[in-house]
């Protein structure tokens, strides 16, 4: 394994939660939705780049970004000079009633990434990606007239009744909220580190498949389908990579079918594992092209923006049909448009080669082989997956099994290192920083994980 210098380290001023921390914290639990989750003693005061820092001056290296949001980092200047003008400009006229330049722009420049000649596509904005999907699910049972949707488990596609109901992750998120949309299954996902079915890695797509197969035979008549929807790279359920091959099979066996193909890139898009979409990562083996794709998260680095993008021939719902009163704000697709200009190359962050989508490719790589090498050292670290900055740590017990309170340990401790993480899945720690992450940056993280992993030996 490559010896990792030392860099710039989290600057930590107080044990942690500090004082004005810990005063915050027992507001919020007073007044705030006994919902949140607060999995750490952290409040926020201001960022700069990749580095957080809190209301105790305390600074730690962002290794989650808000959930694979904050793309550009913390306060980027171009974004905020973008986000500056146009709410000098104005900062909402509906976007169901009065088209708008800046999301028109956006949307031109979102849809040019998956358009191919002779097939145009539409976009539809929305606030999250939970309404993202929701509109993708209404589009797709109107545009077949079909009712049934097929989802995966270990899936997370929202909060709202439809994407909850889609969502396979964890039963918490649906315990006494019942009962869900009707006309929803769940498959396994095709998890080459646990494949279902007792099949091999290799194979555990096909198994899949197969599945899918005798579901149609004896369960759900197939010309009942609307659509598949499916995560190309998996988030909430452990950030896992389907096997190669695998999404085109699905593909072939929607359109033997007649069933619409949404991809949900919430998580797994703008960038992120150094691909525009996750999906385009499979293009060199054969590729495939969905109906549908689901965006949200790092669209804007921060601002609260989605989009449903379809083929042209697949949107056909009639005007009125849907729609939403703050979705596409001109701010935030503002930042949208500047988040893209970094993605793309058209303005360069120092430090981050030609754009940030090569970034997160090089910079990803490199942490992803020092990270496999670790898991050579480390027995309980048992699979290091994923592409670009979308990288997956599973952690397991002696007989190989998920171990999620080693995980939760391992988290905390780096945490308290001044390290920001975040799990998912039964035992994972995901990676996924700003794209902006320097390869400074990054080895200073990865020297943390190796400190608090040695400290188990």
């Amino acid at each position: 394994m490559t010896t990792l210098p030392q860099t710039r380290r989290p600057d930590l001023k107080t044990s942690l939660p500090g004082p004005r921390s810990q005063e915050i914290m027992a507001r919020d639990a007073a007044r705030l939705s006994t919902s949140y989750v607060r999995p750490y003693a952290f409040v926020p005061d201001f960022g700069n780049g990749v580095w957080l820092t809190d209301v105790d001056g305390n600074t730690m290296l962002d290794f989650f970004a808000g959930i694979a949001v904050s793309t550009a980092g913390y306060n980027h200047p171009h974004i905020v000079k973008a986000i500056t003008e146009q709410a000098g400009k104005f900062m909402h006229v509906c976007l169901s009633d009065y088209p708008q330049e800046p999301t028109t722009l956006l949307a031109e420049r979102l849809l040019k990434h998956v358009e191919k000649p002779g097939e145009p596509w539409r976009a539809f904005f929305g606030n999250s990606g939970a309404e993202a999907v929701e509109a993708a699910v209404k589009l797709a049972r109107h545009h077949t007239g079909r009712s049934h949707i097929i989802s995966t488990l270990g899936s997370f596609h929202g909060r709202t009744y439809g994407a909850l109901t889609l969502t396979g992750s964890k039963t918490k998120y649906k315990r006494g909220f019942g009962p869900m949309l009707p006309a929803v299954t769940h498959v396994p996902y095709p998890n080459p580190f646990r494949p279902p079915f007792n099949s091999t890695p290799e194979h555990c797509g096909d198994a899949v498949l197969d599945h899918l197969r005798t579901l149609f035979q004896t369960v759900i008549p197939a010309d009942e389908v609307a659509a598949f929807i499916i995560e190309p790279m998996q988030g909430e359920g452990g950030y896992i990579v389907p096997p190669m091959g695998f999404l085109k099979k699905l593909r072939h066996l929607c359109d033997q079918n007649g069933i619409l193909l949404i991809f949900d890139e919430v998580q797994s898009g703008m960038g992120r594992t150094g691909k525009m979409f996750s999906f385009q990562q499979f293009e060199e083996y054969g590729g495939v092209q969905p109906d549908i794709i689901t965006l949200a998260k790092g669209m804007a680095s921060g601002m609260p923006i989605s989009a449903m993008l379809a083929k042209e021939s697949v949107m056909t719902w009639p005007k009125g049909s849907h729609g939403s009163t703050f979705g596409g704000n001109p701010v935030s697709a503002a930042a949208a448009l500047a988040t893209l200009d970094l993605l793309e190359g058209v303005v360069k962050h120092p430090g981050c080669g030609d754009s940030l989508m090569d970034n997160a490719a090089q910079v990803g790589a490199f942490m992803l082989a020092e990270l496999k090498a670790m898991q050579g050292r480390y027995s309980f670290l048992g699979d290091v997956r994923g592409k670009g900055m979308f990288i997956g740590l599973e952690f397991v017990d002696a007989q190989g099994q998920p171990d999620g309170k080693l995980r939760d340990r391992l988290s905390q401790e780096m945490f308290n290192a001044g390290l920001l993480n975040l799990d998912c899945g039964e035992s994972v720690i995901r990676v996924s920083p700003p794209l902006i992450l320097t390869l400074e940056e990054a080895k200073t993280g990865l020297e943390i994980m190796r400190r608090v992993f040695e400290r188990q030996l």
